[in-house]
């Protein structure tokens, strides 16, 4: 079984910086893409940003300029460095990937439990 856990999550204030961090583990072959999604109080879950296994990267257009997504394929792990957070930033961060869980067989979709990141103004 795929775990995808979420850290790095917490209260800062606006202005400030985080980083959020998403390690899968378990018995898998690859971590194929892997995307951070957001969802605020009483609205949809939207995509933050998308990273390939080769480390092409895809942003929101609102947030490419303060958010930075990456990857280290050795440790199975994706980050999301946001920086000058604004109030509006509060979400639970979810983390989503295709997992490929084993040699040439199709990519299965995970998601992780979540962290709650809250930007005070």
């Amino acid at each position: 079984q795929v775990q995808l856990v979420e850290s790095g999550g917490g209260l800062v204030q606006a202005g400030g910086s985080l980083r959020l961090s998403c390690v899968a583990s378990g018995r898998f072959s690859r971590l194929n893409a892997v995307a951070w999604h957001r969802q605020a109080p009483g609205k949809q879950r939207e995509l933050v940003a998308a990273i390939t296994i080769g480390g092409a990267t895809t942003y929101v257009a609102s947030m490419k300029d303060r958010f930075t997504i990456s990857r280290d394929n050795a440790k199975n792990s994706v980050f999301l460095q946001m920086n000058s957070l604004k109030p509006e930033d509060t979400a639970v961060y979810y983390c989503n990937a295709d997992v490929v869980i084993r040699p040439f067989s199709r990519a299965e979709n995970y998601w992780g439990q979540g962290t709650q990141v809250t930007v005070s103004s």
